[in-house]
């Protein structure tokens, strides 16, 4: 590309000056698609596919990870009291195995 081109991301050529007219506009406007112009608007195409691909993959991530450490801390504070009840419960057991009153 020459001096002062840029491609911006529909694919279509752009300059600054009075030269500011791409030749690949020139043959689409005269009804003949060029195949590299194509090609371009299929890897834009690819790549914008590709992000939201990628993107949806780091929101199930983040989602599962989320998840993860809830279930894991709710679990935490299961396991603490089903531990405090199976405590209370050889406690109990020993009182009555012992014939102690339970008041």
């Amino acid at each position: 590309m020459g001096v002062g081109w840029r491609r911006r991301r529909t694919g279509r050529l752009e300059g600054r000056g009075a030269c500011a007219v791409a030749p690949l506009q020139v043959a689409a406007m005269a009804g003949q698609e060029d195949p590299v112009q194509r090609e371009i608007h299929q890897d834009w195409a690819n790549r914008e596919y590709i992000e939201v691909i990628t993107s949806s993959i780091k929101k199930i991530a983040d989602f599962l990870n989320s998840f993860d450490m809830s279930c894991r801390s709710r679990l935490a504070t299961l396991n603490e009291k089903l531990t405090a009840l199976e405590r209370r419960i050889e406690y109990i057991e020993a009182r009555v195995t012992k014939g102690e009153t339970l008041t």
